[in-house]
């Protein structure tokens, strides 16, 4: 059976602990993590065969980082081992990744990557998808080329491409504005995910500077029903298109849809509610992970943005990156 792979740096995450009685014996919990990890992790608990491309240091550490992956059932024979030392990012509890957060990310074992370093002929050979973010080519030019040579070759091999457009403005610091790499990047990809203001900032789609002023959920979903249509006629390989929208009103009650756009019709979701959320990192990650889900099970599309939303609204309520949520508590929430 073909394989979903998931390529992009691992990622430690290091936060304050959520339970002040835990807190005073270790301060600070460690998790696992990274964009294309969380994707990784939330498939193969679902039962895609998934496996993870990244590069790490050869040390112990790594050793159990791949334990881990293992254990989540993730194919790891593509990962190769260079560099001294695995990515860190700090994370306030509870906190947007816009917000109180700071990367450790500089001279990492992913970082120092440079084109030629990965066969990507022998890594994708089993692979029909084909999974990055745009955090990667956020890092350096090498990085950006790499994803560059990655997904030319997957799209050479007629595999699908799919690209989480994150935009992260801490990390975009060497000379190069998004704009001028990801064009180039999304060139060759099929399914694109992120929200109207992503495609702004890393693909200069037009966005409505008075959307917000509207107040209406209509009026989102209109503007993203615009935003993929602009997408997919700039990028003719593209054919879907989701557009995902989060609201924080009081940074406590929070309001979450998505919209799907593919075969020229949008699919919209219901929309989620919510109190109070336990972890917002891993949340785009999961709604990913549930868009490629229901693609490669061939399910219709209002089942697949249907899935797809209720597991990222899920994972804002479990602490740590990666998503625990089987099918059946997706389903049920559903």
């Amino acid at each position: 059976m073909k394989k979903v792979l998931c390529f992009g740096e691992f990622l430690l995450r290091i936060s304050p602990a959520s339970d002040n009685q835990a807190a005073e014996k270790n301060p600070m919990q460690l998790y696992m993590g990274g964009a294309e990890a969380n994707v990784a992790t939330a498939l193969a608990g679902w039962n895609v065969p998934t496996k993870y491309c990244t590069v790490l240091p050869d040390n112990f550490m790594s050793s159990h980082v791949i334990d881990y992956l293992e254990y989540k059932g993730i194919y790891t024979s593509s990962i190769i081992y260079s560099g001294n030392r695995i990515g860190i990012y700090y994370l306030e509890k509870g906190a947007d990744l816009k917000g109180k957060m700071v990367y450790d990310r500089e001279h990492s074992s992913f970082s120092l990557i440079k084109p030629g370093m990965i066969d990507w002929d022998k890594v994708l050979r089993d692979v029909d998808w084909f999974n990055l973010s745009a955090i990667s080519p956020a890092l350096n030019q090498n990085v950006a080329d790499v994803c560059l040579e990655a997904v030319k070759a997957a799209s050479r091999l007629g595999i699908t491409i799919s690209l989480d457009l994150n935009h992260r403005t801490r990390l975009w610091k060497y000379g190069k504005e998004p704009i001028e790499v990801m064009p180039q990047i999304v060139e060759h990809c099929n399914v694109l995910m992120g929200n109207i203001w992503a495609a702004n900032s890393l693909l200069g789609i037009p966005v409505d500077e008075h959307i917000h002023d509207k107040k209406s959920q209509e009026a989102y979903l209109a503007h993203a029903k615009e935003t993929s249509l602009a997408l997919i006629e700039r990028f003719p390989k593209c054919h879907t298109v989701a557009n995902t929208f989060r609201f924080d009103s009081d940074q406590e009650n929070i309001t979450y849809y998505t919209s799907l756009f593919t075969d020229n019709e949008q699919y919209n979701s219901d929309v989620f509610t919510c109190k109070g959320v336990v972890d917002r990192s891993g949340s785009g990650d999961c709604y990913m992970a549930g868009l490629i889900y229901g693609k490669y099970n061939q399910h219709p599309p209002q089942e697949i943005v249907n899935y797809a939303t209720s597991a990222a609204f899920g994972k804002l309520q479990e602490m740590g990156d990666s998503t625990e949520q089987n099918v059946f508590r997706v389903k049920k929430m559903m």
